[in-house]
């Protein structure tokens, strides 16, 4: 964006025009928000059993509880926004507002990889290391780790925004669907290439470092499970670790398209751009109550005592 074609200013709000030229906007809308309560209603539910349910004070449960949580956060930032442009027509947000949802956007994609990164590594010492499992990962020390990579959220994330937070603004046009970095700087009135340097060496971090080292972690649970003599103890294994592989590729997948075609050169239309970035934000919070509710045997049992009015009866045998 040329600056001298603009009179630099500060803004007070920014108007999301990311939507503008769709012609059903209200049935995405709709789309949008029915996805958005369902986001709530599974994270909310497996919050509710596992924290009224002291036999699942546990530190798998407490990952679970903590990726809810992120869940939640993170679709909330920008399903609001979307709701507000598509249903009620509201186009306009205060910057403080946007600059607010962005900081807690990408806060939530941060935490999303190192909660799935932690998950991984529990499921990894759990097979591994079965009989020193309950030594080695204790609710204490999964609480340090939740608390240290939220630390490291905010602090990161805090200096990001305080790069967005000092560049002008030459008009208040959002061309994204929902206030997040990339859209703020390109509405800013600087040339947006360096600006990008930062938070693109930050987002590498989770392809080229996190990401491989969950595929390692689940390629040792592969082998690990190959070697079970035990039918139903394989059965069992293949099974959670077919419940992270699914979060996993929900939340990655996504970013791996985009990555991987704007490498090779493709050139995505700023439709294409958005539609990633709704699907993004909504498909991996949507997915994962749905799987550890269905697929967790604790989390499974619980809700169907809730639903069914039947009275809890510990498993003594675990």
């Amino acid at each position: 964006m040329a600056s001298e074609n603009y009179t630099v200013k500060n803004v007070d709000s920014l108007i999301i025009t990311g939507f503008d030229h769709l012609q059903n906007q209200k049935l995405l809308g709709f789309l949008i928000l029915i996805s958005y309560v369902l986001i709530l209603l599974g994270n909310g539910i497996n919050l509710f059993i596992i924290s009224t349910d002291r036999h699942l004070h546990k530190p798998m449960y407490i990952l679970i509880c903590n990726l809810a949580v992120v869940d939640i956060m993170y679709s909330s930032t920008c399903s609001t926004t979307m709701i507000s442009v598509l249903l009620a027509e509201i186009k306009m947000v205060s910057y403080y507002s946007c600059i607010s949802r962005t900081y807690f956007y990408h806060l939530g994609d941060f935490t999303e990889c190192m909660a799935l990164t932690l998950m991984a590594i529990d499921r990894l010492i759990a097979i591994r290391l079965p009989l020193r499992y309950h030594s080695i990962v204790t609710n204490s020390r999964v609480l340090l780790l939740i608390f240290l990579t939220w630390l490291a959220g905010f602090t990161v994330l805090g200096y990001v925004i305080s790069i967005l937070d000092n560049v002008p603004y030459c008009q208040p046009i959002i061309k994204y669907v929902f206030c997040e970095y990339a859209s703020m700087i390109r509405a800013a009135c600087v040339n947006p290439e360096p600006y990008f340097f930062v938070p693109a060496v930050i987002s590498m971090w989770p392809l080229c470092g996190q990401f491989p080292f969950i595929l390692c972690t689940y390629a040792v649970l592969a082998y690990s499970v190959t070697k079970l003599s035990n039918n139903s103890s394989k059965k069992q294994m293949i099974n959670t670790c077919l419940s992270h592989l699914i979060v996993l590729s929900s939340f990655y997948a996504p970013k791996l398209v985009s990555s991987l075609l704007t490498r090779i050169g493709v050139v995505l239309s700023l439709t294409e751009r958005n539609a990633i970035l709704i699907t993004a934000s909504l498909v991996s919070p949507l997915i994962n109550p749905t799987v550890y509710g269905t697929r967790t045997k604790e989390i499974r049992k619980r809700l169907a005592n809730v639903f069914l009015h039947k009275k809890t009866v510990p498993n003594t045998l675990k």
